[in-house]
């Protein structure tokens, strides 16, 4: 039976091979050839634990460079859900394998995504106090010197989880009718949160993050014009849109982006750069005071699925409950 099953498995990978004109035989001597996977090839786990390159000998830096990585990897699970609600499908293999890019963006589908989403999401959060407690705040103040001009604000992949979750005008604090799309984005929220506490004038850190992602972040504000997460859940039918699992879950998603990531930043902002006589800068200039609170931004994702009350308290009770 075991040599029967063999021999359809290997007449399957022939007709695989043939169908592209490759020849099955030379796959078989390279897997002959070829040593077994490890775990530590496949995951490249020694280029991983090699890429922490600290620019001081203080211990807690190294902390610091893990977290933000790790933060970033968790970032780009988001994204592989976005992704697949902003695509609605992907065209089948040429093997005609289906491996799940080629659905219909189902409410099934819409919720289990929005799941995945929130539960990445509220790990995230959770890690925060690796931030606020897992570190020296002596040893913090000092090695950020080393840092400038760079920022967290840099997270491109952050800006593209937000340009990917809803419509670019909900971002942007200049969207009359007459605007178009690249003024939108000129005046996106995140941007004045970059800007010299003197003068006004754009810092360096937001410079350069606009030097290296203006076109590719204003390509992917095009394409996702109708595509994005609010986009995608306006086409479901009148029905689903009613759907109580899936609109808690894209509460619960704007929560977690808009407020609880927003203001886990805060917190470790106030421990860290807050002391009794002054307040002291980020490393790249940035306006932290006015830039992550959700009360002063309002930034909201999906706004038709909040009340009037609830906007107007945006972030407001999370403040009054955590910061001291």
């Amino acid at each position: 039976m075991k040599d029967k099953k063999l021999l359809q498995k290997i007449q399957l990978l022939a007709e695989k091979y043939s169908a592209t004109g490759q020849d099955i035989y030379s796959y078989l001597d390279g897997l002959l050839y070829a040593d077994y996977m490890g775990y530590w090839n496949y995951i490249k786990l020694e280029t991983l634990l090699s890429i922490q390159t600290p620019q001081t000998d203080f211990p807690d830096e190294k902390i610091f460079i893990i977290y933000h990585q790790i933060t970033e990897l968790y970032f780009k699970l988001c994204l592989i859900e976005i992704e697949h609600i902003n695509k609605n499908g992907r065209n089948v293999l040429e093997t005609g394998e289906d491996l799940g890019w080629n659905k219909t963006l189902t409410t099934d589908i819409f919720i289990e995504k929005m799941t995945r989403l929130n539960r990445y999401l509220n790990k995230m959060i959770d890690s925060f106090d690796i931030m606020i407690e897992g570190m020296d705040k002596k040893e913090f103040l000092k090695f950020r010197m080393a840092l400038l001009p760079s920022s967290g604000f840099q997270s491109v992949q952050f800006r593209m989880l937000e340009i990917r979750s809803t419509d670019l005008t909900n971002l942007s604090k200049k969207s009359s009718k007459n605007s178009n799309l690249r003024e939108i984005y000129e005046h996106l929220y995140w941007k004045s949160g970059a800007n010299e506490l003197a003068t006004g004038e754009k810092t360096y850190t937001l410079k350069q993050f606009e030097k290296k992602y203006n076109e590719r972040l204003i390509k992917l504000c095009n394409k996702m014009t109708t595509k994005n997460i609010w986009a995608k859940y306006k086409e479901l039918s009148s029905k689903d849109q009613q759907n109580k699992s899936l609109i808690k879950l894209m509460r619960e998603f704007d929560l977690n982006v808009n407020i609880h990531w927003k203001l886990a930043h805060y917190k470790s902002a106030i421990k860290y750069l807050k002391s009794k006589n002054k307040i002291i800068a980020a490393t790249g200039g940035t306006n932290w005071q006015s830039y992550l609170p959700p009360r002063f931004q309002k930034v909201i994702f999906f706004p038709d699925l909040w009340s009037e009350k609830e906007k107007k308290e945006w972030g407001k009770s999370w403040i009054e409950s955590n910061i001291k």
